[in-house]
């Protein structure tokens, strides 16, 4: 049984899954990914998070194909436009596209993939009334700092910001210092991506002491540097759904813990920040 997390006030599994780069390669690929999707939702994650940008809709095409058996209502469906699409007029035409693409008449969650031109106010203003008209239920940003939460908390609209994803594992920790706390503080939910960085996840590499702390605790040091992102049960991971054995293993990290003196040992391999850090993105 997954533990829960509260997002934009709906209470819902505290793991999702994340689906950049899916739906981008053959038949077969595509069907090993669905396959991911359904086997995810079959074991109790209901939140799926997409975007326009990923493979330009093919992501979001795969994420319709995948939910369509299910019962809609008992899904959380987050999606993100572009930042040129950031204007009123576009962001709706943005949204009714990714609206077909998933077969659905509305998001859960609709969010500001990361900062523009457009005025923010004015992408603040088309966002709520995306929400009043009922497209969307809540929305957010997306790669935002603490100045651009702070920027969107004055003006209108901005108190409505549900959510922030930012990027957010061992080698990313900028937002320890104080981006986590703000959010908490301010009620706005806090979604991690990439907890293994990217690619094929293999870009961070731990340190002898933390292999043989996964060895001890029986798990891999995939499902360690997922596990930690938990730790505080305050952060949403959203790893990639690619293949039926990584989201299985991704569900089995969630109930792993960690003793004070574990996580000491991990702070001392990746530090937390002693002072602001600009917010890393990939």
């Amino acid at each position: 049984m997954l533990p829960t997390f509260d997002l934009c006030d709906t209470a819902v599994p505290a793991l999702g899954m994340g689906t950049w780069y899916l739906g981008e390669g053959d038949a077969a690929r595509s069907q090993q990914e669905l396959t991911a999707l359904r086997y995810g939702l079959d074991h109790g994650i209901t939140v799926i998070d997409t975007a326009e940008m990923y493979g330009e809709g093919a992501a979001e095409t795969l994420v319709g194909q995948a939910i369509a058996p299910y019962d809609r209502h008992r899904l959380f469906l987050i999606s993100k436009f572009y930042p040129w699409h950031a204007t009123a007029n576009q962001m709706k035409k943005s949204l009714e596209a990714s609206l077909t693409r998933l077969g659905t008449d509305y998001l859960d969650l609709y969010l500001y993939h990361w900062r523009g031109n457009t005025p923010l106010a004015e992408t603040l203003a088309g966002m709520a009334a995306l929400k009043k008209a009922g497209l969307i239920k809540a929305y957010g940003v997306s790669n935002f700092d603490v100045a651009d939460l702070k920027e969107a908390a004055r003006l209108p609209y901005g108190d409505g910001i549900a959510a922030n994803e930012v990027l957010y594992n061992l080698k990313a920790r900028g937002i320890d210092y104080d981006l986590r706390a703000y959010q908490k503080a301010h009620g706005q939910s806090l979604i991690g991506y990439s907890p293994f960085n990217s690619g094929t996840g293999n870009t961070i590499v731990l340190p002898q002491d933390l292999k043989d702390l996964a060895t001890a605790k029986h798990i891999t040091t995939h499902q360690l540097m997922l596990a930690w992102t938990w730790r505080h049960h305050d952060v949403l991971a959203i790893p990639k759904a690619s293949s039926f054995d990584h989201v299985q293993a991704n569900l089995n990290a969630m109930q792993v813990t960690f003793t004070a003196d574990e996580l000491a040992l991990i702070d001392t391999a990746f530090p937390k920040p002693l002072h602001h850090v600009p917010l890393a993105m990939i």
